[in-house]
């Protein structure tokens, strides 16, 4: 019986068992699937899985089982490989029948030969995803994560009995201070601690990449772009080979994979001596798609994947899918204390906001807000507010977006500057030298929170690429929708991404809903005032406010017909009361609002109460609109 070392250390070991007792019967791959998935629920055998996320590459065993969270950034075009092959060794003329999934580089023993003729050859397909880290995930999501996998770590799974796992950010002091390096690491085996070609080393050139974008392959050609979608985005990046089903996945999904580790040095040499001598008449591939499709796997690794699952939320604090039985103990025993939670946020969320309550409520029905269905073009359930009234040029709004980021699994700021709107690509585009989709800002995952703050912007002039880049924000904004640039055509790309707007005035942009500040509280300091806030919440409660915030995201809502009718007929009274200011406009978004607060209730359908509450809170908000126009007579 395989211990628990043999299928974390050596999964070729098993897959190689599995594989001799089922050939010829095809069955063996579907066996091998099935293995690792019921080992993975013993347990909770996913947490002694190594993650790619946590541990640098280096400091990880070839060949060993690992898992990685990563957004699907690209996907390149399927690829033939041997999944079965035979070997024949010439002086006995002896046949052995081997596996090539799971495999970069076909294995033979030194006597052996590989028979490309053999009858028993059989030929797969697999697809590679480029994949990267989750762009904008919260230093909170890698630490609780990094701290859960290590809790149960098996020492037999670090590249060296002796060396203890470290952290990326870790990893990247341990390179700014050279003395504290060990050295034990350059020589072992696997071969891609070393320098392949003499060139650079390869630790140095992975540190690189946490601090930026861009890093120097082996043989010293341009630098290799990593092409994250977010400036200063730490961590590796990956092609994942994946076997089956490919087809239920696609760019930007968020994954959880598991699979087998490969990054065999042969790699680097057979793709530098392919590039060097490319020979048009017999590659497709221009040297420039060699380079980026295959990069040394010293400094993008592959994953060849024996499980893959799209995963609803990245939030560690939270069980995976909420489905399961124990699921479901865990989400009632947290709603039965949803009460206190909410009042806690608001609390929270008001002091931050200046004591005003108003914006408060509107912020937590922001960050709550899903996108829950899609009407022909029209995203149901967006809910983008732009919170008017912010002090320019102030550090209030870098304080806001930090709050906001010790709350939600993933954000961005995106600053509203004449610089960043000329000068940033927010919009990816096909490369088709490359044969490749490079990157924007605006490639984003689901229920990312992207904070824009209009703040900075001064007066000047859009270029070309400013217009578009503002227009593209627009789309997001109203349509839940990038149109990736495909140079000959334009492709949408549906997403759902939570919009938070700060400006002083009314913003340039749309949005959903504008709620203007009313300051109860002027810190003589604000600096200190912010600090002291999040200083003074308990990890346990601001732990509350993050599973608070993303479970009821997942939750369903309905309203019944009696409920339906009732609101249909409060809206005929509220017409023939006020019919110039009362539109369809208004009804549906007092309805989001009605949504959003019985969610964060916790009330999966809606009752006369909320909406009697989501009628109040608009009154509320669009007197202080009205009161704030007729101070500055040009604000709406």
């Amino acid at each position: 019986m395989p211990c628990v070392a043999d299928w974390l250390n050596n999964p070729f070991s098993i897959v190689q068992g599995i594989f001799a007792q089922n050939v010829p019967n095809s069955d063996w791959e579907k066996k091998v699937t099935e293995y690792f998935k019921e080992k993975l629920k013993e347990n909770n055998a996913t947490n002694w899985v190594p993650s790619l996320n946590d541990v640098p590459v280096h400091y990880l065993k070839p060949n060993s089982l690992v898992k990685f969270r990563c957004m699907v950034q690209d996907m390149f075009d399927p690829e033939f490989y041997m999944g079965v092959y035979e070997t024949v060794d010439p002086n006995t003329n002896a046949r052995v029948l081997h596996f090539g999934k799971y495999r970069d580089v076909a294995e033979c023993g030194p006597q052996q030969e590989i028979d490309l003729n053999s009858s028993q050859t059989v030929t797969s397909e697999r697809q590679t995803f480029y994949c990267v880290p989750v762009p904008g995930e919260s230093a909170w999501v890698k630490e609780i994560s990094f701290l859960t996998g290590q809790a149960r770590v098996s020492p037999s799974t670090s590249y060296t009995p002796s060396r203890h796992k470290r952290s990326y950010e870790e990893d990247e002091d341990m390179d700014l201070h050279p003395s504290k390096q060990k050295e034990q690491h350059i020589g072992n085996k696997g071969g891609y601690g070393g320098d392949i070609h003499g060139c650079v080393e390869p630790k140095r050139l992975e540190t690189e990449a946490s601090v930026g974008h861009h890093l120097i392959s082996p043989n010293c050609s341009p630098p290799l772009d990593l092409n994250f979608p977010l400036p200063g985005e730490k961590g590796p990046a990956c092609l994942v080979k994946v076997y089956e089903s490919w087809d239920s996945f696609k760019v930007n999904d968020v994954l959880e994979v598991y699979g087998i580790l490969s990054v065999d040095p042969v790699l680097s040499i057979v793709n530098n001596e392919e590039s060097s001598a490319l020979d048009p008449m017999e590659c497709m591939d221009t040297a420039e798609e060699q380079r980026v499709h295959s990069p040394p796997a010293s400094l993008v690794p592959r994953i060849h994947v024996i499980l893959a699952q799209k995963l609803q939320h990245i939030n560690p604090l939270l069980p995976a899918c909420l489905n399961e039985e124990e699921s479901k103990t865990f989400v009632s025993n947290f709603m039965s204390e949803l009460s206190p939670v909410r009042a806690e946020l608001l609390g929270f969320l008001t002091h931050a906001l200046l004591g005003d309550s108003l914006a408060a409520e509107y912020l937590i029905l922001h960050l709550i807000s899903t996108v829950y269905a899609r009407r022909d073009v029209l995203p149901l359930g967006k809910f983008t507010v732009n919170l008017s009234g912010c002090p320019r040029n102030s550090i209030f709004t870098e304080h806001i977006y930090r709050i906001i980021q010790q709350l939600v699994p993933a954000s961005y700021r995106l600053q509203m500057t004449i610089e960043n709107m000329n000068h940033s690509r927010f919009i990816p585009h096909k490369d088709y030298a490359a044969n490749r989709l490079v990157s924007g800002v605006l490639q984003l995952a689901s229920n990312t929170s992207l904070v824009v703050d209009e703040t900075q912007l001064e007066q000047g002039q859009l270029d070309t690429t400013g217009v578009h880049n503002v227009t593209a924000l627009g789309n997001l904004i109203t349509w839940q929708k990038v149109d990736y640039d495909f140079s000959y055509h334009q492709m949408e790309f549906p997403c759902n991404i939570n919009v938070l707007i700060t400006s002083e005035g009314r913003s340039l942009l749309p949005s959903d809903c504008q709620v203007h500040l009313q300051p109860q509280i002027i810190p003589p300091n604000m600096e200190e005032y912010m600090n002291s806030l999040l200083t003074a919440v308990l990890p346990s409660v601001l732990n509350k406010f993050r599973i608070y915030l993303s479970l009821l995201r997942l939750l369903d809502y309905s309203i019944s017909d009696e409920v339906t009718k009732a609101v249909e007929e409060d809206f005929v009274e509220m017409r023939k009361n006020d019919p110039e200011s009362i539109t369809a406009d208004d009804l549906h978004r007092t309805l989001l609002v009605a949504r959003f607060l019985s969610l964060s209730a916790g009330q999966t359908t809606l009752s006369r109460e909320r909406w009697l509450r989501a009628k109040q809170l608009e009154a509320l908000r669009k007197a202080r609109l009205q009161q704030q126009k007729c101070v500055n007579g040009n604000e709406l």
